[in-house]
């Protein structure tokens, strides 16, 4: 199979799996997205979201819609799970967050050298009250790309509470802005770890505020 005829399959398969997931997030939220006229084709970004749930991954996969295929990078240990596995597979890059190594390093540079969306959730975990990551700023100094901040507003109990109790959902994806700009803001910060903090904060001050 020629990797032309593997390209097409994967974008298509992907589009399916879109308009199912369409159809079953505006079935149980009421799904609605804003901003998406915002995101421009040929252009890299790098989506930045909070994680509550694992809905977030489904919701932002059906809020950019099958024009804008978005890449995740995802913890290795859903690869475990059989109906997660060949997605992630497909279209994530996974990587041990608890070991992180100097594979895992390259195979995620090179992932969001290649793709033009890539999905990341600085938290890196649904646990609340968790500190973000400084992985998002790091990566988008590295490969130039702007940052996206995707906020995932929830009227109800999210993570949902099963069987009936589902939230109504807005996905919002707000104006994509460099990591110069965060810069700007944390000018005089200390050392190199109190930056990092810093820069992190003020990106998902963002996210919260699309």
């Amino acid at each position: 199979m020629t990797r032309q005829l593997k390209n097409f399959l994967k974008g298509a398969f992907y589009t399916l799996v879109s308009l199912i997931l369409l159809v079953v997030t505006k079935g149980l939220f009421g799904l609605r997205v804003k901003g998406r006229e915002i995101v421009k084709r040929g252009r890299g970004y790098i989506a930045v979201a909070r994680h509550r749930s694992y809905w977030d991954i489904p919701l932002l996969a059906v809020a950019f819609g099958f024009r804008h295929r978005i890449h995740f990078i995802a913890r290795r240990g859903l690869m475990k799970n059989p109906v997660f596995n060949p997605l992630i597979r497909l279209y994530a890059t996974a990587i041990d967050r608890e070991k992180f190594t100097k594979s895992d390093f390259r195979r995620m540079l090179e992932s969001i050298r290649r793709e033009p969306l890539i999905g990341i959730f600085p938290e890196g975990t649904t646990r609340q009250a968790v500190d973000a990551k400084a992985g998002a700023i790091h990566f988008a100094q590295l490969t130039g790309k702007e940052l996206l901040p995707v906020r995932i507003a929830a009227q109800g109990p999210y993570p949902p509470r099963y069987p009936f109790r589902f939230p109504r959902i807005t996905v919002t994806i707000g104006r994509p802005f460099s990591v110069s700009e965060l810069e700007e803001e944390v000018q005089g910060a200390g050392n190199r770890a109190e930056r990092h903090r810093l820069l992190s904060e003020r990106l998902m001050q963002r996210v919260d505020a699309a």
